[in-house]
């Protein structure tokens, strides 16, 4: 009998249980909020524009806690009330949240330690504009009107809009605009909640933009091209 043969059997299982196994799979961030996230009035977020109509926002506390608590903040102190949406790109995404409306402003708090976490920046997600490094977030945000997966993990999704996106999608255009869309009114659906926990974790490491900024403003979502 040919030896080799009888061989190739036992070499075949060898193989078989020298085969790694599969990585674990990581759980997905799906866009469908936990019921118990939508359930609570302090997660939504809405925008009164100056063009007359109305943005809600479901935050997302399990994505991007120390992120929601600062909007959630800085709402509850009227910081958002007349501010301007500076930087309007059709097709990519609308820009506000800074007081000086040059995109170089922020809030007297601290800068935020980045979230970058797995909620992809689809049309309707709410995301915090930054500076270069990647821990300089404070107050402005972006709202994508259509999606730019380059953005994913480089910026710290926190919401999306689940009502008045039409609402987003008639914000007047322009970096900035000439007669710019303001927010007349940010307000919560419930109480200011209690600040999170900060966990102890390293801060984010520097990450190659997606796309060069537009302008060497502080507080920059990339430029559309």
């Amino acid at each position: 009998m040919n030896k080799s043969l009888i061989a190739l059997p036992f070499l075949a299982f060898a193989l078989i249980a020298a085969k790694p196994a599969p990585p674990p799979v990581k759980p997905v961030v799906s866009l469908v909020a936990p019921a118990e996230i939508a359930a609570d009035p302090a997660n939504r977020w809405t925008l009164e524009l100056s063009n007359g109509g109305k943005v809600v926002i479901l935050l997302r506390p399990d994505v991007a806690p120390q992120t929601v608590y600062r909007i959630q903040q800085l709402t509850a102190q009227g910081f958002y009330n007349g501010l301007k949406f500076h930087r309007v790109i059709p097709g990519f995404m609308a820009q506000g949240g800074d007081p000086k409306g040059t995109g170089e402003g922020g809030s007297p708090l601290p800068d935020l330690q980045a979230e970058f976490n797995d909620l992809p920046h689809v049309r309707g997600v709410a995301s915090m504009a930054r500076a270069e490094e990647p821990n300089s977030a404070n107050s402005q945000f972006f709202i994508m009107t259509a999606p730019r997966f380059s953005l994913d993990h480089k910026y710290s999704a926190f919401g999306r809009v689940v009502e008045g996106m039409a609402s987003v999608d008639s914000i007047a255009v322009g970096e900035p605009p000439a007669e710019p869309t303001t927010i007349v009114r940010a307000s919560l659906g419930g109480p200011l909640p209690a600040a999170p926990t900060i966990a102890a974790v390293p801060s984010a490491e520097p990450v190659a933009p997606a796309e060069t900024p537009a302008q060497p403003a502080a507080q920059e979502t990339p430029a559309s091209n």
